[in-house]
């Protein structure tokens, strides 16, 4: 963790973590997203894409693989290309995370999921998951990371894939 995705300022103090997140949409094109809060805030609530930071010499793909079973149990997945990247920084559990992140883009008929092997600080700030529509992720009224999400799932399902990854602009908090 933090798989939360914030958006934050970047520092030069800190080492940027190589994060590999999911886009993952079940066949009726919804995507899965998680349900985070602050540890001891859980009134600063998000929601936000599954995936977390390459473990030894582990690469993105299979990142997001591992982070994708061990958060949702979904193990039935056909790993796509990177879609975006974005760099973000953002404060989190008393500290500041500094993250170069690559969004691939996942399918599954796999659609029973739910909270799985989780971190200690995974255990502590993330509230659960589900399934959404693009149009209910267009009228969500929750924080969503990366912000333009809804905007970003509607190109992608009207438009399928970009030819190559696109670069969002930094988030910082």
């Amino acid at each position: 963790m933090p798989s939360d995705g914030r958006p934050g300022a970047a520092a030069d103090t800190h080492p940027v973590r190589k994060v590999a997140r999911v886009v993952l949409l079940d066949p009726d094109d919804r995507i899965l997203l998680l349900h985070g809060y602050e540890p001891g805030h859980p009134d600063q609530q998000w929601w936000f894409t599954p995936g977390g930071g390459l473990e030894g010499g582990e690469s993105r793909e299979a990142a997001a693989l591992r982070e994708l079973a061990e958060e949702t149990g979904i193990t039935q997945v056909e790993l796509g290309p990177v879609l975006w990247r974005r760099v973000c920084s953002f404060p989190f559990d008393g500290r500041r995370w500094d993250q170069d992140e690559w969004y691939f883009l996942a399918r599954t008929a796999q659609t029973d999921a739910a909270l799985g092997d989780l971190t200690d600080l995974e255990r502590r700030s993330v509230a659960g998951l589900r399934w959404w529509t693009s149009a209910e992720l267009s009228a969500a009224r929750e924080t969503v990371y990366p912000t333009r999400l809804a905007e970003l799932l509607r190109t992608l399902l009207d438009e399928g894939p970009p030819g190559t990854p696109v670069d969002l602009a930094p988030e910082h908090v």
